[in-house]
């Protein structure tokens, strides 16, 4: 059957390859498993149970979860396959976004997961005028569960969603996704079935996965990137098994997955918990771990292992491989960009890292890199997926062309033209293309185009590479780049402080708390080589001159991160204004 609507996929995996658990969560310490059988049954039943409470083709349905459950993929199909809109939700956000969202998409109904969630929205009924229904995953005291929408459709003709399926569009608009930014209020980017199809199908011809096999999800469904690959888990038969953050490590060695998709932050709080168990290590074992770990730092895409490498495999590798479950075959990251020491460390240890690239505004995925001899090359995002153009603009900006281009932003038509020069699509991205050792070109993300920090020379610093490059020590959490306007270039450090502390142990240093350590003159010292070190990767003009070490991590709570990870800069100017100004005094 040929897949062009959204709905189409979990038929194709049942005419092609049906799977006893095409996705499965945990409840109440027990595995629930989900055939793709039952997938299109509770999905079927949803689509009647709207149709009763009077949903019709073109309504939006909003959908909001702390974490990824099956019974969002369900709704998520009963949504489309009666024509409305999946309008999902950051749960993060505040209660004035979720009213803006609400409004500006009129929503009329709403699955919610628990109990937090439920109470952040239920306060919308009333202040959204076309807000009408509101229905839990969760049991929840006084709230309406979704369960009774699935009753409501038991009695229904299957046939008047039929009828409806094949009135939808594969160029209709699917879904809005509320882009988070970093200032301003949230855009709503309309994909349309083909949008995403697009992607699907793009993508699913270069995972290194077969059906039957297992892929581990825990990043939010409610963005573009893990939903998007959601699909294409079905489209090849891929058994999904959900994960919270907090259990990750538990369900790695229990599910033993083939597959999963992550960001860069994860791997990077990986990478430190295994170079603070290194540093624990006392004698010979010691020295072995750091002698595979520099071995590490020099591994290239398709190198060939020799004997010595051999040897730090069997001794080392191996150990972190267990701790991924020992099936991995591939990751992928996206979001944001990874480091390269991240990526060279995990591959080189037989853990493949590839790095993709892409917007909520592309379906998502633009490049990647792939997982074919060649197909990679490091410090890069790999090359565009089929049907998909990339070039680079005479100011250095990142062009895309594709049927994966959004529609348009919801009910803003002038900030839709913004980022349009016909069908080429601005990503606000800087980069270039890389010709890798098999003659393919990479692209590769040199900046932000709104990112770049302008002197008060008047030279141009781009803050991303420069903070990536800090963030591949371990003694660093977080950073971010300052100097706009100013004569020289400065930093907001967060330290690394299980790293931190490890070694201040080793030098005698006793710390109560961390805003002690941050001012304590031998950690400060410490942080001075650090920049000593990596200073010269830079021109004299992006090198730092002043740094400031902060006491508290940044969080998506604490609002200086978007809900994808990404840090506000504005935000967190702002907040540290003071900090930041001190750096400048003569």
């Amino acid at each position: 059957m040929e897949v062009t609507r959204l709905f189409d996929v979990i038929r194709y995996q049942k005419a092609n390859h049906p799977q006893k658990v095409s996705f499965a969560h945990m409840r109440n310490g027990k595995w629930e498993t989900f055939s793709t059988e039952d997938m299109i049954q509770a999905a079927n039943k949803i689509s009647l149970g709207l149709l009763k409470l009077g949903i019709k083709p073109g309504d939006k349905v909003a959908t909001v979860t702390d974490q990824n459950r099956v019974e969002w993929n369900i709704c998520d199909l009963g949504i489309s396959q009666i024509g409305a809109i999946n309008v999902p939700v950051y749960p993060t956000i505040s209660e004035n976004d979720y009213e803006y969202i609400f409004n500006h998409a009129e929503v009329k109904a709403c699955f919610a997961a628990g109990k937090g969630l439920y109470d952040k929205v239920k306060n919308l009924i009333g202040r959204v005028a076309t807000f009408e229904h509101l229905y839990t995953w969760d049991s929840i005291e006084g709230a309406k569960n979704w369960a009774e929408v699935l009753t409501l459709g038991e009695g229904g003709n299957f046939a008047d969603v039929e009828a409806i399926m094949q009135q939808v569009d594969a160029n209709e608009m699917a879904t809005i996704i509320y882009t988070s930014g970093t200032t301003g209020l949230p855009k709503g980017v309309m994909l349309s079935h083909n949008n995403i199809i697009s992607n699907v199908k793009a993508t699913s011809k270069e995972f290194p996965v077969e059906a039957g096999q297992i892929a581990l999800s825990f990043l939010p469904l409610c963005h573009i990137f893990e939903r998007m690959v959601t699909y294409t888990y079905q489209y090849v038969g891929i058994n999904v098994y959900y994960s919270d953050i907090d259990t990750l490590g538990e369900k790695l060695t229990t599910i033993k997955p083939h597959f999963f998709t992550t960001v860069p932050r994860l791997l990077e709080k990986v990478y430190e918990k295994i170079v603070n168990k290194g540093l624990l290590l006392t004698g010979l074992k010691k020295k072995l771990f750091f002698w595979a770990l520099e071995m590490a730092d020099k591994y290239e895409y398709d190198q060939k292992p020799g004997f010595l490498f051999g040897i730090a495999d069997k001794l080392v590798f191996s150990k972190w491989r267990e701790a991924l479950g020992g099936r991995v075959i591939g990751i992928v990251t996206g979001s944001a960009a990874c480091p390269l020491k991240i990526a060279r460390v995990f591959s080189a240890a037989g853990v493949p890292i590839r790095e993709g690239y892409g917007l909520t505004e592309t379906s998502p995925v633009l490049t990647f890199a792939r997982f074919q001899e060649g197909g990679a090359l490091l410090g890069t995002v790999g090359i565009p997926i089929d049907n998909v153009e990339i070039k680079i603009a005479e100011d250095g900006e990142i062009l895309a062309k594709g049927p994966n281009i959004m529609l348009g932003y919801y009910k803003e038509p002038e900030k839709t033209q913004e980022v349009m020069s016909g069908e080429w699509f601005h990503t606000g991205d800087i980069g270039t293309f890389v010709t890798g050792p098999s003659g393919k070109k990479f692209l590769k993300i040199t900046d932000r185009k709104k990112e770049l920090l302008k002197t008060s020379g008047g030279k141009y610093v781009a803050p991303a590479p420069i903070e990536s490059k800090f963030r591949e020590s371990f003694f660093v959490e977080q950073m971010m780049v300052v100097g706009e306007s100013k004569k020289f270039v400065s930093a907001l450090i967060v330290p690394a402080f299980p790293a931190l502390k490890e070694w201040c142990k080793e030098v005698g240093i006793s710390a109560t708390s961390n805003e002690e350590l941050v001012k304590n003159p031998k950690v400060i010292a410490k942080y001075q080589s650090i920049v000593d070190e990596l200073n010269p990767n830079f021109s004299h003009i992006e090198q730092i001159k002043k740094f400031t070490l902060l006491p508290n991590e940044w969080t998506v709570d604490t609002k200086e991160l978007t809900p994808t990870m990404k840090i506000k800069r504005k935000v967190i100017s702002e907040k540290y204004e003071r900090e930041i100004e001190v750096m400048y005094i003569d």
